[in-house]
């Protein structure tokens, strides 16, 4: 209903609706409404002969798919999925977009369970067959590795080549039954050939005999037959290696000359995999999506634009969208008709296509534009003073090198920062409402910054996914949300009576935790009678917290008020749980359940209106599904930490503290590190000196070998005192260091946790004291 007060009119559903609420829109109801897309968009495949390549495996599956399109993007008009859109609706919804136009598919596809995969080879129906690998992602969704193998084999049943790697020998010998069952099953059809590659000496098409790693590239000789071929990749992670082989066994079976495949490989550009949100120059915000610029993730990167409610004022840079088929003048005139329906105030285009169009862009009354032939000529005429309080994406192809307008717009933060992955925060909410009943209702807690992640970055995307309840400490806390247009009911956890008067005025819900707070609480509502009808509250019982609460002898004093002012209105009743991660507290727990219940009812009872009642917090929602009661409150579970163990295997991480080496030493023995000399260089030591400190709130108390971070995926042990703005690292052993380098103070190694036990604190404490002088990048797939 909500998708129809926003102009939808067509609705497929599985579930009956109220029609009467739906009085001039198109309703189709199904059985199932993902295998209903799946359908349809199988249907539309069929209506195109053209080569498809699907790609399936445990990991690379997203950059074979883009690198292919970088490396045959001048031979084909390709479709592909965008980014990472490989689940049982992602694929369908790319398959959708194939154009008459297109003469090449290119279309991932990834599972987490049995009986997924059928479906997408029914909408894929892949010619050309890519396994780019198997690993451990998703194994909790199968019995073993080999049941999870024959699922993704079922994408090729129909392919005509398939190309793997023999190396991996669960895929090799998966392959070779599923030929055989094919066969058995249609005897017409000899299965499908396989072109594989080796670098083990297997039996296989291709043999790779050299892997040789230099300081930026790698050379790699192939040999095939009789035949030695040789290529360059700008990349020497092994994974970039394994992708870059599988592509270039592609584009070998394609027949494309050996000479454009070498040159075409030491071309490939690095694939940004997420957009990214950053603090931009005169309180902007910037959304960097820079890598491609095509018809698909121009839509998706502006539907995340418009989801940015801090800003009411949305620009869009842009640079010519290269390859996509379509006849110029109906390219940019559909960009022109996203502009609008998205809601973007101004447009700034990049390049000789778009320019030549422009005047589809001048004719738009409420879209303000701007034209530059180059990158050069932007960055030559630029003014950050044109830029003030608005959200801004930045949409180029690669040739455009649109990194150098991001540079431009960037605040110039030191480079610490915190990222922020929002994809994972909203797995994690998704994993905690899974526990839920339908009608259990949830409130996020965003006190503190959001736990130092940002206050309305966070409570935004929590907005998109309708939660129905957001807290805040302070009641400043929640005006400023307000001042994002953050639109959900929000209960402000410790008010002062002198912000009364702003959580009126903002619409701001306070918690009463006293007869004597609600008698001031009211006598600041009674002025405020003739233009607010009602004022909600929540209420806080005193259950064993002994912090906040109203004692059960108050109760009455408590509802004899409520009843004597109609006005003020009991949103919610709740309490704290003081002991829900901790077993050993389980009696106490439950006593406290027993008695809030005891409470509540009789509050509840006496109001004579439904009243809301929560109790249970992350921990409480895992352990005591008894206390879910009518709304539970999720906090540090949202970033993937669960005190109560049961679902820790489930969360991801969302934090990543980043920081970069700022310079590097030898040192000699008996050489002392740091204020104090409180360290010392027992034998030569190299140490790194890395740009955060106790000021960007990292705990002393990891000085002198009590705490880590991590270096080229190794631990470096902290050597000496940590200072206000620097520490030192023990980095000696650890190869091809540069300054500059990235270093990892939490995430997913070491984890916000280990680095709290280190500290000999909670991980409460290590997110909340991150300061605010660290930039926080919010970045999502």
């Amino acid at each position: 209903y909500n998708l129809y007060e926003n102009g939808v009119r067509n609705f497929v559903v599985s579930d009956d609706v109220d029609l009467t609420k739906l009085s001039d829109a198109s309703v189709i109801q199904v059985k199932d409404t993902v295998r209903a897309m799946q359908t349809l968009a199988a249907a539309h495949r069929r209506n195109f002969s053209i080569p498809v390549i699907g790609i399936t495996g445990s990991n690379g599956k997203t950059i074979v798919k883009e690198w292919l399109n970088q490396l045959l993007e001048s031979d084909y008009n390709i479709i592909r999925s965008p980014k990472s859109y490989n689940s049982q609706t992602g694929v369908p919804l790319s398959v959708w977009q194939m154009e008459d136009y297109h003469t090449l598919g290119i279309f991932e596809a990834g599972i987490s369970q049995p009986d997924e995969m059928s479906h997408l080879a029914k909408v894929i129906q892949p010619t050309i067959g890519v396994f780019t690998n198997i690993g451990n992602a998703h194994n909790e969704g199968f019995l073993n590795v080999r049941q999870k193998i024959n699922e993704k084999l079922q994408l090729f049943s129909q392919v005509s080549i398939l190309i793997l790697c023999r190396d991996y020998l669960d895929v090799n010998e998966c392959v070779v039954n599923l030929k055989e069952r094919i066969k058995k099953q249609e005897k017409d059809y000899e299965g499908f050939k396989t072109f594989s590659w080796t670098r083990n000496g297997l039996d296989a098409d291709v043999l790779i005999t050299i892997i040789e790693k230099q300081n930026l590239t790698t050379s790699i000789e192939a040999k095939q037959g009789k035949d030695v071929f040789k290529f360059n990749i700008p990349f020497t992670d092994d994974a970039s290696i394994e992708n870059a082989i599988n592509c270039w066994m592609v584009l070998r079976y394609m027949q494309i000359p050996t000479d454009v495949i070498a040159q075409r490989m030491q071309s490939l550009n690095p694939i940004a995999m997420r957009m990214e949100l950053k603090t931009a120059i005169n309180n902007c915000s910037l959304i960097n999506d820079s890598y491609n610029s095509d018809l698909n993730s121009l839509s998706i990167a502006l539907d995340f634009l418009i989801q940015q409610k801090q800003h009411q004022n949305k620009t869009v840079i842009l640079s010519d969208i290269l390859q996509s088929g379509m006849n110029e003048i109906e390219l940019y005139q559909q960009v022109v008709q996203l502009l609008l329906n998205k809601g973007v105030n101004r447009f700034i285009g990049v390049g000789k296509n778009i320019g030549r169009q422009k005047n589809y862009f001048e004719d738009v009354t409420n879209l303000q534009s701007a034209f530059f032939e180059t990158t050069h000529d932007f960055l030559a005429q630029f003014s950050s003073g044109i830029f003030n309080n608005e959200a801004i994406l930045l949409k180029g192809a690669r040739s455009f090198e649109f990194e150098k307008i991001s540079k431009l717009l960037e605040e110039k933060n030191h480079e610490t920062v915190l990222e922020i992955n929002l994809n994972n925060l909203v797995f994690n909410l998704q994993q905690y409402q899974s526990l839920l009943q339908p009608k259990t209702k949830l409130m996020a807690m965003v006190k503190a910054f959001s736990y130092g992640s940002g206050s309305f970055e966070i409570a935004n995307v929590l907005q998109q996914h309708r939660l129905d309840y957001l807290a805040v400490a302070y009641a400043d806390e929640g005006i400023d949300l307000r001042k994002h247009n953050i639109h959900l009911p929000i209960m402000v956890m410790n008010p002062e009576q002198k912000s009364f008067e702003s959580i009126i005025q903002y619409h701001l819900e306070p918690e009463i935790f006293s007869v004597k707070s609600l008698q001031q609480f009211i006598a600041v509502a009674q002025q405020h009678k003739s233009s607010v009808s009602e004022f909600g509250i929540h209420l806080e019982l005193e259950t064993g917290m002994h912090r906040l609460g109203i004692e059960e002898d108050q109760l009455d004093e408590v509802i004899e008020l409520l009843l004597q002012n109609q006005s003020i209105k009991v949103k919610s009743v709740f309490s704290h749980l003081v002991g829900s991660e901790d077993a050993s507290h389980d009696m106490f727990s439950e006593k406290q359940i027993s008695s809030f219940k005891k409470m509540s009812d009789k509050l509840v009872a006496s109001l004579g209106y439904p009243v809301l009642r929560h109790i249970a917090n992350s921990a409480g929602i895992t352990r005591f599904g008894e206390a879910h009661f009518d709304m539970v409150r999720l906090g540090l579970g949202l970033y993937g930490i669960d005190y109560s163990g049961k679902l820790s295997s489930r969360l991801k991480n969302v934090s990543t503290l980043k920081t970069t080496i700022s310079q590097l030493k030898t040192l000699k023995p008996n050489e002392t590190i740091g204020y104090g000399r409180s360290d010392v260089a027992h034998a030569p030591m190299k140490i790194a000196t890395v740009g955060i400190g106790y000021a960007d709130g990292l705990h002393r108390t990891l000085s002198n070998g009590k705490g880590y971070m991590l270096v080229k995926e190794k631990p470096a042990p902290v050597v000496g005192k940590i200072c206000m703005d620097m520490t030192m690292l023990d980095v000696t052993g650890i190869e091809n260091l540069e300054e500059g380098e990235e270093v990892i103070v939490f995430g997913e190694s070491p984890t916000v946790s280990e680095v709290a036990n280190w500290s000999g604190t909670i991980p409460y404490e290590v997110m909340t004291n991150i300061s605010q002088r660290v930039k926080r990048i919010y970045i999502q797939e």
